[in-house]
């Protein structure tokens, strides 16, 4: 067979067949590109699918974590005190904050109480619903220093529980704690002189409207047979 040259001397079909290859090659890379582009794009978009849907489990999914693991500075829960009452004294703080998805305002009533160990005390944080709707919110909470949460007991709380509120409305939440006098015996908290009690509110997802019954049918007389 003949090959073409040009007039230099040049293989030209030597030249068209490298140039289609590497045509060939920048199609493959260009494929290539636009698979993993594409791949990219639905990673994204289920990440984000999958952040909307554990924002509604987020409350409870942290409940249980913390429950199982004792994890960032989770509180006991007492159905009595001790009954011992010892003479060092603990300052508890107490903080609020507000998940900015939820119009409320949430704050505790009291900033601090000192008390002594073993000794139960109540207080009392406020809500206030300041949107035009009704809305429901549902709150998380922790201790700090982490280390003394497994100290700090709760004999009521209104963590983790939904909380309704109408338009304006606001609600006095109690909470009655005492600090277990065996922190005293733990070497590692001797230095500790104040616990933070700090809740965050949510927003939850507020009961689903009822579907209004269906009118009731009359039948006709005149398709009677």
């Amino acid at each position: 067979m003949t090959r073409e040259t040009d007039i230099s001397g040049t293989d030209t079909a030597g030249i068209e067949t490298s140039d289609a290859a590497r045509a060939r090659a920048a199609n493959l890379a260009a494929g290539d590109l636009a698979r993993k582009n594409r791949r990219i794009a639905v990673a994204v978009l289920g990440a984000v699918a999958m952040m909307t849907g554990a924002s509604y489990a987020a409350v409870p999914l942290y409940e249980l974590f913390c429950q199982v693991t004792g994890y960032g500075g989770t509180t006991q829960r007492a159905d009595a005190p001790t009954g011992t009452i010892i003479d060092r004294t603990i300052t508890v703080r107490f903080d609020g904050n507000v998940n900015s998805a939820l119009p409320w305002s949430f704050g505790p009533q009291q900033r601090s109480i000192t008390l002594r160990m073993g000794e139960s005390r109540q207080t009392a944080y406020v809500a206030t619903n300041r949107s035009a709707a009704p809305t429901v919110g549902t709150s998380v909470f922790n201790v700090t220093p982490f280390e003394a949460g497994i100290y700090f007991n709760k004999l009521e709380c209104f963590c983790f529980t939904e909380q309704p509120l109408a338009a304006g409305e606001s609600v006095e939440m109690p909470v009655v704690f005492f600090v277990d006098p065996a922190m005293d015996d733990d070497k590692s908290l001797k230095h500790v002189r104040e616990i933070t009690l700090s809740y965050t509110f949510y927003p939850a997802k507020g009961p689903e409207t009822p579907v209004a019954a269906a009118p009731a049918v009359t039948p006709d007389p005149s398709n009677r047979m």
